[in-house]
């Protein structure tokens, strides 16, 4: 009995990774809005019936595409922050990861292009993400929260200025999101995070297209420039990726089609 059940299990979780497979090819070609259980069973030559039992909805699969992809982007900051927390002679400053973290975000969002639409971009008319997307959706800040966290806990990190007027949602904020550190790191902090994302967007949805060539190097310098920001020190030539990708990456993806 058990033999027939670890066979449907696994005949269960090859149908389901056919199934995204599937709905990202549909992503790409026609954005999340016009993503369809219907369309999908028919590529996979599947009764619509049977495509329902993996995924109820078309909100269902929506979900579970977005949950990928905040893991692999996730993962990503991860290996990234602890490949440079086992640099050689010594761990990299705390700046120079957190360009290395921002670097293979970047690296992510070149090579998933329509997948960083789909929890990046524009809302999906009609879908409300559940609390099953916060989990994954946190795992890149928790990286760069983490940076800042260890960078103080060893006295590395000079905690910015917070004017007099902000003090009162600085405080705030802070207890959501980094209650163990000086409020003065929570704005800062939300500010470098949007920058971040605002850079890769622009080189993602084409805005600097005829405008910027050199990508990485303008973004590797913007991510130094927002690790000093949150307080981060870096190396004495300044926090740098190293060796990458040629600047340019693959072609912007067509339309935005995140969830919100």
């Amino acid at each position: 009995m058990s033999t027939i059940r670890g066979a449907r299990e696994r005949a269960r979780i090859e149908v389901t990774a056919a199934i995204k497979d599937e709905a990202r090819k549909q992503l790409a070609a026609e954005g999340a809005a016009k993503l369809s259980l219907r369309a999908v069973a028919r590529e996979l030559g599947m009764a619509s019936s049977a495509l329902y039992r993996y995924f109820p909805s078309r909100d269902d699969l929506l979900t579970a595409l977005i949950v990928d992809a905040y893991d692999a982007i996730g993962e990503a900051a991860e290996t990234a922050r602890a490949t440079a927390d086992r640099a050689r002679p010594r761990p990299a400053p705390y700046a120079d990861r957190w360009v290395a973290v921002a670097g293979a975000v970047r690296e992510w969002a070149l090579a998933h292009p329509h997948e960083y639409a789909l929890i990046y971009g524009s809302p999906v008319p009609g879908y409300s993400a559940p609390m099953d997307t916060v989990g994954p959706a946190s795992r890149v800040g928790m990286v760069l929260i983490g940076l800042i966290r260890d960078a103080f806990r060893e006295d590395g990190l000079a905690v910015p200025p917070l004017a007099a007027e902000l003090r009162a949602e600085a405080e705030r904020i802070a207890a959501d999101i980094t209650p163990d550190l000086p409020p003065a790191v929570a704005p800062a902090l939300v500010a470098a995070w949007a920058q971040l994302f605002g850079l890769i967007s622009f080189e993602i949805f084409g805005q600097f297209n005829r405008m910027v060539e050199a990508r990485e190097q303008l973004f590797r310098q913007a991510a130094g420039e927002l690790a000093r920001s949150v307080g981060l020190r870096g190396s004495p030539t300044g926090p740098g990726l190293g060796p990458g990708r040629p600047s340019g990456g693959p072609p912007a993806a067509e339309s935005a089609t995140g969830h919100g």
